[in-house]
């Protein structure tokens, strides 16, 4: 992936799942979905993590798939209401966010770290450093990770790429 032209896009199912991946998939249904033999890298953390190519991360709580978050750069775009939601300035994409809500209801959620989220729409943008920019960079996670207070404050921090 790397430019616009090339990326994959994948759509956004609020509360089921994004692309081809659907919360509740387990790691093997992950990768066939993906089309792949299966993860390039696996992390240990509060959270099991699979890395995939093209900027794809799975999270997964007690072996079913409970987020998705995609690379600024190289992972699939998903857009929202035309909103591209991979790669964007962070300050636009907050403010689309804000107006997002405003305008159709969402319940907006600020996380631990200070990155904002439409929970009901299992949206949550974090910021990701490339280069010397800081491009947007979109987690979909299921809803009861957004509900808990104890989950949305251990949702997936692990380091930025790129």
């Amino acid at each position: 992936m790397g430019g616009d032209a090339e990326r994959e896009r994948w759509e956004l199912r609020p509360g089921v799942g994004v692309g081809p991946l659907q919360f509740g998939m387990s790691p093997a249904e992950v990768a066939r979905a993906l089309s792949v033999p299966g993860p390039q890298v696996q992390v240990g953390g509060p959270y099991a993590q699979e890395d995939f190519q093209d900027g794809v991360k799975a999270f997964y709580d007690v072996g079913e798939l409970a987020c998705v978050a995609l690379d600024a750069v190289t992972g699939p775009q998903v857009f929202l209401s035309g909103f591209p939601l991979a790669g964007s300035d962070p300050e636009q994409g907050q403010q689309f966010l804000l107006d997002h809500a405003a305008e159709h209801g969402n319940c907006l959620l600020y996380t631990s770290d200070d990155s904002l989220s439409l929970a009901d729409l299992g949206v949550l943008l974090r910021s990701q450093q490339v280069g010397a920019a800081r491009l947007t960079r979109p987690l979909f996670v299921k809803e009861e990770w957004l509900d808990s207070e104890c989950f949305r404050d251990r949702l997936p921090l692990e380091g930025a790429s790129g």
